[in-house]
């Protein structure tokens, strides 16, 4: 009797793991699914969000003036992404550093 309880536990088990299993398999192809779809559609629709019209107009005529007026929207839009990350990093860090150096003359004896 003891067997067979044993081998009905062993049974249940093995089919939880075998759902486990499968269920983690489902989601990880839902999630590459997933994952395709978005870069189709990035490569889909690459070709319509190709630039502002500044830009665009600038690198489509070939003018030298008009070029360096994208750059300069280029180089000022990099400018703007960059500057919430910077001002977060130097906090950060100040912050992390501050708060070694207060555990660092905590952990050592007063003379």
């Amino acid at each position: 009797m003891c067997s067979k309880t044993l081998e009905r536990v062993d049974a249940v088990t093995k089919k939880q793991y075998r759902t486990k299993r499968e269920r983690r398999l489902k989601d990880w192809v839902f999630t590459i699914g997933i994952l395709c779809l978005a870069i189709g559609a990035l490569v889909i629709l690459a070709n319509v969000a190709s630039a502002c019209p500044t830009c665009k107009a600038g690198l489509e005529h070939g003018d030298l003036a008009q070029q360096n007026y994208a750059a300069g929207f280029y180089y000022s839009i990099l400018f703007m992404m960059s500057m919430p990350f910077m001002i977060l990093g130097t906090f950060g860090s100040f912050a992390y550093y501050s708060l070694r150096k207060a555990q660092a003359s905590d952990s050592q004896p007063d003379s």
